[in-house]
Order: structure tokens, then C-alpha cells, then sequence
């Protein structure tokens, strides 16, 4: 679908110079002398590239649709993971670098949104929020305030996260997996 380069929006994938590329920031410039364009920051889905693009405001841009479909994390073998399609259960095999630091939160049987360009996965959204134990904690250190220290945490898959001084060892917390922070105590 063509668009006009004034339509882009962060978020927006368009295919440019033969590669899938994602919005990042778009910036609408119109200098005094000359022509107006949009300033457009990209990153390349397959790759990761990165790219700053001027486009005219009257050039027009393709943008891309992409297919969203409901998977299940099945299992991790070495640096592959393995999904299953939750409608014809047909598995796919991709690899973990896709998935970025996200991938460290993935937990058996977790359910997964995957975004595919012509039956070809790009990328997969796993839940904002997961809850998960932690294995190690520091000690608080006397004299600190509750309101605004933080200390050190382990969770059970490897990652470091900040935890107020009251959450111990054993505890198991909910934790944003894009920002890989503390958000409360579990239920």
C-alpha cells in the first residue's frame, strides 16, 4: 500500500531499498529555504540495521502489513527455539537472536504473538509481564530509605533486575520483560 512519506508513523513498516524496515522516529522538518520532508529513523527487521531516511513530503513509500498469528513456546535447543502454531500446530524453528534479551523470559508453554511477512516470521512479542523467582538477593544495607534504594536481584533464568530492600531470596516478582525491571511482588 503506498502512502505519502507525511503519513509515516513510528511503528509503520515499509519496505525501502529492497529490505523490511520499522519506523523508530519520524520528524516532519520544513526548512525555510527548499522543500519540506520527514526525517525517518528505521531499523531493518531481519538484520537490525538502523538508518536515518530523508523522504520529499510528495515521495511515496510502501508500507507493509504484516500478519500477526498466536503461537507456543514448546522448547529451547541450544541457540534455537522451537513455537507451535496454536491453529494447525505446525512448528517453527527460529533463532534466539530474534528475540533479543526478550528471549531469556520465555518459559514452557508460554503463549506468544508472532508477526510474519509472507509466511516469513519477523519478529515475536512475548507478554509485557511475567512473574518469575528470584534466586539471589543482597542484603539491605542499614540506613537506606525504602522510597528510593534499590538493590540487586537474580531471577531464576540469569537476569539482573532491582528490587526494592524488602523483597528477599524466594520471592517471586513481576517482571517487565522490554525493561527487564521490578513492577510489584506476585500474588
Amino acid at each position: 500500500m503506498k502512502i505519502n512519506a507525511v503519513e509515516i508513523k513510528p511503528g509503520n513498516i515499509l519496505e525501502y531499498e529492497g529490505g523490511l524496515w520499522r519506523t523508530v522516529k519520524t520528524a516532519h522538518t520544513q526548512p525555510g529555504k527548499g522543500g519540506a520532508y520527514m526525517q525517518v529513523e528505521m531499523k531493518n527487521l531481519v538484520d537490525g540495521r538502523k538508518n536515518n531516511v530523508r523522504f520529499r513530503s510528495a515521495e511515496s513509500v510502501e508500507k507493509v502489513r504484516l500478519d500477526t498469528k498466536d503461537f507456543q513456546f514448546l522448547f529451547a535447543e541450544g541457540d534455537t527455539l522451537t513455537f507451535m502454531d496454536k491453529e494447525t500446530y505446525d512448528q517453527v524453528t527460529l533463532e534466539r537472536d530474534l528475540l533479543g534479551d526478550a528471549a531469556a523470559f520465555l518459559q514452557d508453554g508460554m503463549d506468544v504473538v508472532m508477526e510474519l511477512y509472507e509466511e516469513r516470521p519477523l519478529s515475536v512479542q512475548l507478554p509485557t509481564q511475567v512473574e518469575a523467582l528470584i534466586v539471589e538477593a543482597d542484603a539491605v544495607v542499614k540506613g537506606q530509605t525504602a522510597s528510593s534504594s534499590y538493590k540487586p536481584a537474580i531471577l531464576e533464568n540469569g537476569v539482573r533486575v532491582m528490587v526494592p530492600p524488602h523483597i528477599e531470596s524466594g520471592t517471586r516478582i513481576i517482571v517487565d520483560v522490554y525493561e527487564q525491571a521490578y513492577v510489584k511482588r506476585a500474588e
